[in-house]
């Protein structure tokens, strides 16, 4: 097994190809919209001003622009949470902008403020709740809620949030016939489009709304020392679970997107929201984080596949994060960053090359359209996007990670990477 780097962040491109990498990221920020205009007001982390703000701020560590610039990003998204209700999802609400500004917050002890302590009461009430009825995953519930509790620690209010996490998971997790735990989500929670292919519902297998982000969270918890006596039982059937599902061999992917009664399983694309990629980055950060090695051999085998499958099968048909091909750069590079497997290191350099490449100066934002559903529902499309998640932030970020020495700590919110493993 690789050994770790510990020479620091260790970018994947030199030369000519980090200069082009670099003067996009400058491109990207100068077409960015000006604060409290992204996404038409949106404040969130995934695809508004919270998002934007980490850009900026990890800009200003690269030496490629100034710290202020960050700061009217993050006042635009704090000011819109005083002026109207959002929900408390890490993605969509105001959680995500709360664990935003614990970045630019650091340690509060310095000076004894804690911008976020009120934030932290209001997710404690709302993690009170039992039974717990609505969604368990990274992008909107108690999954997410933890990534902002782990950013939190070592305050009390940190390992409380984890604590009412980790209660949560236990009282909704479900025990497989054949051995294992996993978590369902139940037909009324999801899309309308999905309803008729899943009329019992299902078990997801992407990180953004399923089981593998439930392993990764639960490995940094254990890694953390919260809760560890209810998690660590909890991580192992998960992963138990998760293993299971392996398609055969033949199969394009390892894993599905879902397991459910009422539909053969279908081979993922490969992303990180859905598909073998994500679903190895997630493993890695578990079995570091419970010290388990043979999982970590499981996540390099996945990750080594995934790597492997030819660019014309993988399904990617944009350059951002959440499902094209920046988010694909950003998995390998993290995996071979923790490992040293350059076979990955290879493929993160090739899908950065692939990212530039997507870039079509005089459309979108700075050359870069996303691909997905329509604003307001509809059928998917082609659309400008500025945010982290889908858009044009996400992919500069990814570029100026695989080109200079600054690590992307903005990640954690993706699962990829954690600050305890």
């Amino acid at each position: 097994m690789a050994e770790r780097s510990e020479r620091g962040w260790n970018p994947v491109l030199e030369g000519a190809d980090a200069d082009r990498a670099l003067e996009t990221v400058c491109r990207i920020a100068d077409a960015l919209p000006p604060p409290g205009q992204v996404d038409g007001g949106d404040p969130g982390l995934a695809g508004g001003d919270a998002g934007v703000a980490l850009l900026h701020a990890w800009l200003a560590r690269a030496g490629m622009g100034a710290a202020e610039a960050a700061g009217p990003y993050l006042d635009a998204a704090v000011d819109a949470l005083a002026a109207r209700p959002l929900p408390t999802a890490l993605y969509g609400g105001f959680s995500g902008v709360a664990w935003s500004a614990e970045l630019f917050q650091g340690d509060a002890g310095d000076d004894g403020d804690d911008f976020n302590a009120e934030i932290d009461d209001a997710l404690l009430t709302h993690l009170g709740q039992s039974p717990w009825t609505t969604h368990y995953d990274l992008v909107s519930g108690p999954v997410g809620l933890a990534v902002y509790a782990l950013e939190r620690l070592p305050r009390p209010a940190g390992a409380a949030l984890l604590e009412r996490v980790v209660a949560r998971l236990e009282e909704t997790a479900v025990p497989v016939p054949g051995g294992g735990l996993a978590w369902h989500t139940a037909r009324d929670l999801l899309p309308e489009y999905q309803r008729p292919a899943y009329t019992r519902g299902h078990y997801n297998l992407g990180v953004a709304h399923g089981v593998p982000g439930v392993v990764a969270v639960l490995g940094q918890v254990c890694a953390a020392g919260v809760a560890t006596e209810r998690a660590r039982p909890l991580l192992r059937g998960a992963v138990e679970w998760l293993l299971a599902q392996e398609l055969p061999p033949d199969s394009p992917s390892r894993f599905a997107y879902s397991v459910a009664p009422d539909t053969p399983p279908s081979p993922s694309r490969a992303a990180w929201c859905y598909g073998d990629p994500g679903i190895a980055a997630a493993l890695l950060v578990a079995a570091r984080g419970a010290g388990e090695e043979a999982w970590e051999r499981e996540a390099l085998r996945i990750a080594r596949s995934a790597a492997r499958r030819p660019e014309a099968d993988a399904g990617v048909v944009d350059a951002g994060i959440c499902h094209g091909a920046a988010g694909l750069a950003l998995v390998y590079h993290r995996i071979f960053q923790a490992t040293g497997d350059e076979e990955l290191g290879e493929a993160a350099r090739a899908w950065v090359r692939r990212t530039l490449e997507m870039r079509k100066p005089g459309e979108g934002v700075a050359g870069y359209r996303a691909w997905g559903p329509a604003r307001g529902g509809g059928d998917p499309a082609w659309q400008d996007d500025a945010g982290l998640l889908t858009g044009a932030a996400g992919v500069a970020l990814t570029l100026l990670a695989a080109a200079t020495p600054v690590e992307p700590e903005w990640d954690r919110f993706l699962l990829v990477s954690s600050r305890f493993c």
